[in-house]
């Protein structure tokens, strides 16, 4: 009897091993061509930037070209899709961010697809502080002046457009001075911060990669960051938390993911891949030249992120009454 269920139980072992097998393979060889990173923003900000540091590094480490293309448009929901359409086979991932993922589901009314469960989480690359900018020469050099100055006239911020990070954070920061802010959408966060620096509004919240060569030449004057701690790159920026509004901290997340149906193997395989690079010292200089911090993370522990992030901006998104149809 003994015998006998011993020999079952190599059966069993040898047909796990045998189904196991493929799944394996899959991991070990994985890439055999281009792989493509979709970032369905502009060129030029933060996830662009990201994408293109990661995508050359795991260029390097793969042996196969990393391709970043761009596809902008309907706040990150164009790039959504082009990856949903693609086979979910690994070779074409998402380079997203809290704002795209965790924002759009609450946003939107009428979406074809769930940005927050239509995509399964990968890797998180980064944490990136958005920033508050203001015309070089402003009389408003600090957060608390800022705020003082909203309550003596009318203060406008400029924002990529309705429920976006940037027009979140004005509400965030509004509230939490007890202040009113006058929200300006935009197309964009570019076209926001060329009317900033025409003098056609006050300020605007973005992301610090995205205007960190008009903070170093001083086109734009920086008033503070949204992080709970000082960009390691730009410390002489205060942060919100210091200059009068303590416990303020939003400092997004941007990270890879993929179609729902992508094989947990692929999932894992990039996910160790991607943190392996981020622990290369080469990559922290990197990113802190563009104001972003590395943030490693697990799949499983990037899901759990991504699930707290929905609950958390669906509620200031629905506060703020912001809804695109």
């Amino acid at each position: 009897m003994h015998k006998k269920m011993f020999l079952n139980s190599l059966a069993c072992a040898a047909l796990l091993a045998l189904a196991g097998q493929p799944a394996f393979t899959l991991a070990q060889t994985y890439p055999t061509k281009p792989v493509k990173i979709v970032v369905p923003q502009t060129p030029g900000g933060a996830s662009d930037a990201l994408a293109r540091i990661m995508g050359q590094k795991l260029s390097e480490k793969w042996g196969q070209p990393v391709v970043v293309e761009n596809r902008a448009g309907a706040g990150g929901n164009v790039g959504m899709e082009v990856v949903l359409a693609a086979p979910a086979d690994g070779y074409t991932l998402l380079m997203t961010y809290v704002g795209t993922q965790a924002i759009n589901g609450a946003l939107y009314k009428n979406l074809p697809f769930d940005p927050g469960h239509d995509f399964v989480p990968v890797a998180t690359l980064a944490t990136v502080p958005f920033v508050i900018v203001a015309k070089a020469g402003t009389s408003f050099k600090t957060a608390g002046a800022l705020a003082d100055a909203a309550r003596g006239r009318r203060v406008t911020y400029g924002s990529a457009g309705n429920g976006s990070v940037n027009h979140l954070l004005g509400e965030m920061f509004a509230r939490a001075a007890k202040v009113e802010l006058v929200h300006v959408p935009y197309r964009g966060a570019a076209p926001a911060l060329q009317d900033l620096l025409g003098g056609q509004i006050d300020v605007v919240f973005t992301s610090l990669p995205s205007v960190a060569g008009q903070i170093k030449t001083a086109a734009l004057q920086p008033i503070a960051v949204t992080s709970a701690r000082r960009a390691p790159a730009f410390a002489s920026i205060p942060t919100v938390a210091e200059s009068g509004l303590p416990g303020f901290d939003v400092n997004p997340w941007f990270g890879l993911m993929g179609h729902r149906n992508m094989p947990r193997v692929l999932v894992d395989r990039i996910n160790a891949d991607v943190n392996a690079v981020l622990a290369q010292p080469e990559m922290a200089e990197r990113f802190a030249a563009q104001g972003a911090e590395p943030y490693p993370t697990s799949a499983a522990e990037f899901a759990a992120i991504l699930a707290a992030d929905i609950d958390k901006w669906g509620a200031v998104v629905r506060a703020s009454g912001a809804k695109v149809d």
